[in-house]
């Protein structure tokens, strides 16, 4: 549970950070402005929120009904499926914010004082909802990925981890916000972007684990090699280290060639030439 309790927080710290310094910059950029346009704004802008965190409500409660028509294997399959779509997706975020996260500030603040100059309060509105529920659904999505992946979780576990990322966040909003001219935001993402692609390629490795369990794949080979008298991963730090990385003492073949994969590709996607501009994220 431990090692479970670190992905949890470390999940919803990410990723409310990143929602939280979205609504920061734009808050920051209305205390600016004063005048009747700018109080509209804020209350756009605070109803966007609330909005975003209602549509990622909204998906989790999807989630959990879809899960609720399944039984048996059926329900294997489809939390086998949520655990590589959460790897991909936050291989997808990972890789997108390593391309556009530093013009980020500059065009939110340019959608901001696009929307406050022609009165667009349903643009601001959007601005701050899509970040929002971007974010809050790639934490449903990431939360639900490793909760079904787990062997064993307990609901006061899993809301004190929730309730640690959210306290993390804060605090690192905050120190981010004092500190900003000698750690300027942008580190914060790098440091915690190389986290998440272990992150995901644990995922990854843990829903190929599961197919192979129920023969969807075949594991190619036996194992390979076996460094568990290095490093057992059943053990407290061995399973600290495959919960976080992915880390396999005794791999087959088909869990190399995969793991392998992942990270030729995350090199790949990430060496990639950078946009001369700065897109909306997907």
């Amino acid at each position: 549970m431990t090692a479970l309790f670190g992905q949890i927080a470390f999940v919803v710290w990410r990723e409310s950070t990143e929602a939280i310094l979205v609504v920061g910059i734009l808050q920051g950029w209305l205390a600016h402005h004063a005048g009747a346009k700018a109080a509209t704004a804020r209350s756009f802008l605070w109803t966007g929120v609330a909005a975003g965190l209602g549509g990622a409500f909204l998906l989790a409660g999807i989630i959990l009904f879809l899960e609720s028509l399944l039984d048996g294997e059926r329900a294997d399959y489809f939390q086998i499926g949520m655990a590589a779509l959460a790897a991909l997706l936050i291989l997808q975020m990972v890789v997108w914010m390593h391309r556009q996260g530093r013009g980020l500030k500059r065009d939110l603040e340019h959608g901001a004082e696009r929307a406050l100059i022609a009165g667009n309060w349903v643009g601001l509105f959007l601005l701050a909802a899509v970040a929002v529920m971007r974010e809050g659904s790639e934490t449903v999505i990431f939360l639900y990925g490793l909760l079904a992946s787990a062997r064993q979780t307990t609901l006061p576990g899993t809301l004190a981890a929730v309730a640690a990322g959210f306290a993390f966040a804060a605090i690192s909003y905050w120190l981010i916000h004092i500190a900003a001219k000698r750690f300027p935001w942008v580190v914060f993402f790098q440091v915690s972007e190389f986290l998440l692609l272990f992150l995901a390629g644990s995922l990854l490795m843990t829903a190929l684990d599961r197919a192979i369990g129920l023969e969807l794949v075949p594991p190619l080979s036996r194992a390979v090699w076996d460094t568990s008298w290095l490093l057992d991963d059943t053990g407290r730090l061995g399973g600290l280290v495959a919960t976080m990385t992915g880390y396999r003492a005794r791999p087959d073949l088909a869990t190399i060639l995969a793991y392998a994969i992942y990270w030729i590709a995350v090199l790949g996607l990430l060496r990639s030439p950078r946009p001369h501009r700065t897109q909306p994220c997907p």
